[in-house]
């Protein structure tokens, strides 16, 4: 699996190899932005706003470890392919969302798996093609509040689409209800080989103020008389890498310097 290295502010000083980027794809309007509410902020909100990009990173300690999650939240529109491309090129586990309502979304995830396993693929060379498409992604069938009268997809539908991926998996969730939505993190983390308390409900939410705690591997939480091994804070500070960085990162990290010229065809296309 990828292993991201952006860069952090010098508070946030994160191993590269404990680094990961998820992002999250889906067509306008099928809960994305209300999902990734639910995992930072435990909220839901009602009014919808067009989404063209928005990055947001969360830093973990974790039994003395850091960790770092920047979370891509992508336009479902598609403004700008190329972006689109960079963006999977750089990912390093998915969820594709799509709208149990509107058979049209479901169209788009079944697109976009397609695509992601395209462009890992196309970053390899053939012997290592199968471990390149090893991608871990959740596929999520939102609003099943409204599905029992509005269904357009069935769930026997999109559990094909993930049938024999052993990298894969298929949640039907509410984000307005906060329905299965953390089983579905969870399932995704153990998918990617991350540690578990990664998921909202597994570690102890901190305010910017203790940053600094981050980083002792001494410091420790309490909750009545039991130790808490984890605790993560959203950095207020994030900023979406810069596109060189990201092209960096992929040549350097992925290709390798002895790259050839079919494969850094895939980072232009």
């Amino acid at each position: 699996m990828m292993k991201t290295f952006h860069s952090t502010p010098a508070m946030l000083n994160v191993p590269a190899k404990n680094s990961y980027r998820m992002v999250i794809l889906g067509a306008s309007k099928v809960g994305k932005s209300c999902i990734v509410s639910r995992f930072l902020n435990s909220r839901f909100e009602e009014q919808y706003t067009p989404t063209i990009e928005d990055f947001h990173r969360k830093v973990y300690n974790i039994r003395g470890d850091v960790y770092q999650l920047d979370i891509l939240d992508t336009s479902g529109n598609h403004p700008f392919p190329a972006m689109r491309r960079l963006s999977i090129l750089t990912g390093d586990v998915f969820i594709l969302v799509f709208s149990l309502d509107n058979r049209g979304s479901f169209d788009e995830v079944e697109r976009l798996r397609r695509q992601i396993i395209e462009c890992k693929t196309c970053l390899r060379d053939k012997a290592k093609a199968a471990a390149a498409a090893a991608v871990p992604m959740a596929v999520c069938g939102n609003k099943v509040d409204r599905a029992e009268l509005h269904r357009e997809v069935r769930a026997e539908e999109a559990e094909r689409l993930v049938a024999g991926d052993a990298n894969s998996a298929y949640f039907e969730i509410s984000a307005k209800k906060n329905s299965n939505v953390e089983e579905m993190f969870r399932a995704l983390f153990t998918l990617a080989k991350l540690p578990d308390e990664m998921s909202p409900a597994l570690h102890r939410r901190l305010s910017v103020q203790y940053s600094e705690a981050l980083h002792r591997k001494s410091f420790r939480l309490r909750r009545g008389a039991k130790e808490l091994g984890a605790f993560g804070m959203v950095s207020p500070l994030a900023r979406r890498p810069s596109l060189n960085s990201d092209l960096r990162y992929i040549k350097e990290k992925v290709l390798g310097r002895g790259q050839d010229r079919q494969r850094e065809k895939c980072l232009i296309q």
